[in-house]
Parts: structure tokens; sequence; C-alpha cells
């Protein structure tokens, strides 16, 4: 899935998120963890994102 494919990147997911989209780095699929005003922050700067449930987020397992 895609989600199996995707790479964890934890607490650090707004700022990998924001190197994707100003194209600083090469565009991949990422998982991790960002609070309510980072998600929005990322929206705002037309950023995509999807919610995930927190058992697919914990620890960086996807079980």
């Amino acid at each position: 899935s895609l989600i199996e494919q995707s790479d964890y990147v934890g607490k650090d997911f707004p700022e990998e998120a924001r190197r994707m989209h100003y194209q600083e780095v090469p565009e991949r699929s990422i998982i991790g963890e960002a609070t309510v005003q980072e998600a929005k922050a990322l929206l705002d700067e037309g950023i995509d994102l999807i919610p995930l449930p927190q058992a697919v987020r914990a620890k960086g397992t996807l079980q």
C-alpha cells in the first residue's frame, strides 16, 4: 500500500513536506507527525496532507 511505501519522517514531517513543496528535495511519499497548528500552516501554504489515525503513525510502524 501507499502507506507501507512511505518514508517515516516523524516530527520532521512539516519541515520535510515544505522542502518537497518548495522543490528543495525530490518528492516522495512521507508519513510523520504534525500538530494541528503545523497542519493548518501547511494547508495555508498550499501543501496537501491527509490526517491518519494514531495507530498508523505510532513509532513509525504501519501495523
